[in-house]
């Protein structure tokens, strides 16, 4: 449990200061290249992933901010009810990029996106790292879900 609570904060200060330092030193649409497929650059998303829902103005600033904290609630009650711990573990990852994002909404009204990974004119909508912490999180638990129903399917038979 306490590895769930250490990854929280682990993930909220990792987002929340990245954001902080990106947000000191470059400006909005700025742009600066480091090799030939990525850039940091400094974005705000009043939506969720990739821009959706983004034309909702403050109702659906609010709205996004309840349902992720409802959210949260329930990964934290599953967290602490958890007896494997990489799954605790990426609980916490999700719950602290969620309160990342949560935090900038609230305090911005939008999210700061400053990861853009591109192939030459293609670019993959830019993301920060809370959105990292709860994709990572996620994606491992399905990982995690679908190993442990193959493992179930071969000890019915």
């Amino acid at each position: 449990m306490i590895l769930g609570i250490v990854a929280i904060f682990f993930a909220l200060f990792a987002d929340q200061i990245t954001k902080y330092l990106l947000a000191a030193h470059l400006n909005n649409g700025e742009i600066v290249t480091f090799g030939d497929f990525f850039n940091l650059v400094k974005v705000w998303n009043t939506g969720v992933s990739f821009s959706m829902f983004n034309n909702h103005g403050e109702l659906g600033r609010i709205v996004l901010c309840v349902v992720s904290v409802l959210v949260c609630l329930f990964l934290l009650w599953w967290m602490f009810k958890e007896k494997n711990t990489i799954k605790i573990l990426c609980l916490g990852l999700i719950i602290g990029g969620a309160l990342g994002n949560v935090i900038d909404r609230v305090r911005f009204g939008a999210v700061l996106d400053f990861l853009d990974f591109h192939l030459k004119t293609h670019h993959w909508p830019a993301f920060n790292f809370a959105d990292s912490f709860i994709c990572i999180g996620a994606g491992i638990l399905i990982v995690l879900e679908l190993l442990n129903g193959q493992k179930k399917g071969r000890e019915e038979k």
